[in-house]
Formats: C-alpha cells, structure tokens, sequence
C-alpha cells in the first residue's frame, strides 16, 4: 500500500493580516484610552500590552516607541480608522476641493473640523503636554503642528483656486491665519473651558475664516 501524500499546506497570508490588524486595532484602542485617561507620561507600554491583552514585545514590533504609538492614535483619530489612505484623498476632502464657493469650502471643511475635534483635540493637548518634559513626545507634537501648516497650505492654494481670497494679504499670510483659527488652543478654550458644543465651535470657526481671509465683495 503506497503512502498518501499529503498536498502542501498553505500559507494563509489573508489571515495573518487580519489576525495583525486586529491586533493593531486593540493595542491602539487601549493607548487611546490610557493617554486619555493618564496622560503621555503615566503611560507605560507594558500596561497598554495588558489592556490589549498582547505582550510587551507584540506592542514593540507594531510601534518602536511610546511617541510612534501616540502618533498613530492621533492619525486614526482624525481619519477615523486605520487606513493608510491620506486625508487628501478622502471622500469629505474631495467634496470640500469640489466645491466651487470658497466660503463653502470653509463651512463645509469647519463643519468636519468640529465632527472630529472631539476625538483629536484631547490626543492633541497629551502631545502638547508631554512636549515640555519628553523630546520624543515633543518631535510629535512639532510633527503634528508642521503636518496641519501644510494642510492648511494646500487649503489655502484651493481657496485660492476660486478667485474670491482677500487681495491685500499674501498666500503665506493667509495659510497662517487658517492654521492659528485650526489651533487646539480655540477649542480647548470655547469648549473645554467655557463648554461651547462642537457645532457652536464649528460655525465660530467656519465664520472667522471667512471673515478673515476672503474678499467680501467677491
């Protein structure tokens, strides 16, 4: 009697991934919630690894770092999951470029500020906070701050695009403008502090912009 052979096993790469992104999705998770809830500095990678119920080393391989792992929570809390397809490629991003109407581009885009300001501006203020006492911490806060100056530049170009931008200012100058009204200082001042909701802040937001840099009799 011959012996069966026996077809090689294969290699389920689909699952692999699935299984990594699950695990990716809960180490995450549970950073979100203890930056949140104690901050950068009393935060400690073996007690994110409890949470998700993953080893130390399993945290490492996904993020190098504490700083790299606050990054990313950051990242998926603006674009609302864990993809890797940028924001300017987004569906909400590519309405607000298609609008023809620079003042609705900015109600629209201040409109989807404020959705997300709830989730992103706490992560915002751990960075800020951390800067001053952690340099790894603190290159993600600059990090954070450079990458929201160059959104608001290719914003700018796009509002430029529709010809109705203030005339008297320059394109730099009106970059600036958009990226302080962007600032987590507002929101943490109207809502943190003085308990604003989010959409009030949206709409204050939407329409000191446009006042701010678009020509009123265009």
């Amino acid at each position: 009697m011959s012996d069966a052979v026996k077809p090689p096993r294969r290699y389920d790469a689909s699952r692999r991934r699935e299984q990594a992104g699950e695990t990716r999705g809960r180490i995450l998770a549970c950073a979100l919630r203890l930056f949140l809830a104690n901050g950068y500095a009393d935060t400690a990678i073996p007690e994110i690894a409890r949470g998700a119920g993953v080893s130390v080393p399993t945290v490492y391989k996904a993020f190098p770092n504490k700083a790299t792992l606050l990054k990313s929570v950051f990242d998926v809390s603006v674009a609302g999951d864990d993809d890797a397809t940028p924001m300017a490629e987004r569906d909400v991003i590519a309405a607000v470029r298609a609008e023809a109407d620079a003042a609705r581009k900015i109600r629209m885009y201040t409109a989807h500020l404020a959705d997300i300001a709830p989730r992103t501006v706490p992560l915002q203020l751990v960075a800020r906070a951390a800067a001053g006492a952690d340099s790894a911490a603190a290159a993600v806060w600059a990090q954070m701050r450079a990458e929201m100056l160059t959104a608001m530049t290719y914003m700018t170009a796009d509002l430029q695009a529709t010809g109705q931008l203030r005339t008297d200012a320059s394109t730099d100058e009106i970059r600036d403008v958009l990226w302080t009204y962007h600032s987590p200082e507002i929101y943490e001042l109207l809502v943190v502090e003085r308990g604003w909701s989010a959409g009030q802040y949206g709409t204050f937001i939407g329409q000191a912009m446009i006042n701010a840099v678009l020509d009123p009799g265009r």
